[in-house]
């Protein structure tokens, strides 16, 4: 089961990915985390995360590039934040996959997804902007919407947090119709 989480910054969806992950009844939760912590003030941001997340009983495992070679327990409960990260990182981390970052990151999702028994992927909504961006920053808005897109496509749920509001977009066996009917 792959369930994508998008939304806005603050929009709460992370705590939403949380509590769908502590509400599947999976004992073994990996959180993968995917930010660089650069500078004490990432340092300290890291760690206040995983004092958060300790009670809830998550394993952190960082994997900044490179998704395709992590190994995950099987049947486990896996929380993926965030996909912007680590398509950042993938573009420009000396080590990343460049030009072929799409492809990496859709391959390591592939790899977590045959493993986990169940994978969460929270990512940003960021693309309403309007804004026009230097040409990296066009490159990475680029990857990190195809990348999006193929998710929600591989996706058996997506839900976009807005407000802390979930709304579902997608949900495996439900049709247009019938999401359109849900209150």
């Amino acid at each position: 089961m792959l369930h994508l989480i998008t939304g806005g910054s603050g929009s709460g969806k992370s705590a939403y990915a949380e509590a769908q992950v502590m509400s599947a009844g999976i004992e073994k939760k990996i959180y993968i985390a995917t930010m660089i912590p650069y500078g004490e003030e990432g340092r300290q941001r890291v760690e206040r995360h995983r004092e958060l997340r300790k009670e809830k009983k998550f394993d952190t495992l960082e994997c900044y590039t490179g998704l395709e070679n992590l190994t995950v327990p099987p049947d486990c409960a896996v929380l993926l934040e965030c996909m912007s990260n680590l398509v950042a990182n993938e573009m420009f981390e000396p080590q990343g996959a460049h030009e072929r970052t799409v492809d990496a990151v859709i391959k390591g999702i592939h790899c977590l997804a045959d493993q986990a028994g169940q994978l969460f992927i929270v990512t940003n909504e960021i693309f309403s902007d309007g804004i026009s961006y230097d040409p990296d920053t066009q490159k990475y808005l680029e990857y990190l919407g195809e990348v999006n897109q193929k998710i929600a496509e591989m996706a058996d749920t997506v839900t976009e947090v807005v407000y802390g509001i979930p709304l579902r977009l997608k949900e495996k066996g439900v049709t247009d119709e019938t999401m359109l009917e849900q209150p």
